[in-house]
């Protein structure tokens, strides 16, 4: 797949690279980027799923962050991945900072997942979430 990134070969910004980001949402909307793209984004946190939801993968919460220019997007936690408090352990308003890999599958389906430390044989980056200073894993 041109422009997806095998899992030895990912890196991700050590600072919040919102413009990274936008350029990689864009080359995916566009087609001209297909597979998942690490990113590392900061922002408010502008909604919170304020239940958490069972899927095959765990038990997860979803909130939403403005990375700017009026774009925000859905950050996905795998909260039996995660050593966090009882969800929701984030609210709107927050301050965030979020390394894991941006998905797309479609305008209406894509966000950023793996935002906890552990890795896969298709995902080798580990990944966080920083809210109002207090890392997560």
């Amino acid at each position: 797949m041109a422009g997806a990134f095998p899992a030895s070969a990912q890196t991700v910004s050590p600072s919040c690279d919102n413009n990274g980001f936008l350029s990689a949402q864009q080359a995916a909307e566009s087609g001209q980027v297909r597979g998942d793209q690490p990113v590392h984004i900061c922002g408010k946190v502008v909604s919170v799923a304020h239940r958490a939801r069972k899927t095959r993968s765990g038990v997860h919460g979803y909130f939403y962050v403005s990375t700017g220019s009026g774009v925000s997007i859905r950050i996905v936690t795998n909260l039996d991945e995660m050593n966090t408090p009882p969800w929701p352990w984030v609210e709107k308003g927050d301050q965030v900072d979020v390394v894991g890999r941006y998905y797309y599958d479609s305008p209406r389906r894509q966000g950023i997942d793996w935002t906890h430390k552990g890795t896969g044989s298709r995902w080798g980056l580990p990944g966080y979430v920083i809210v109002n200073g207090t890392k997560y894993e």
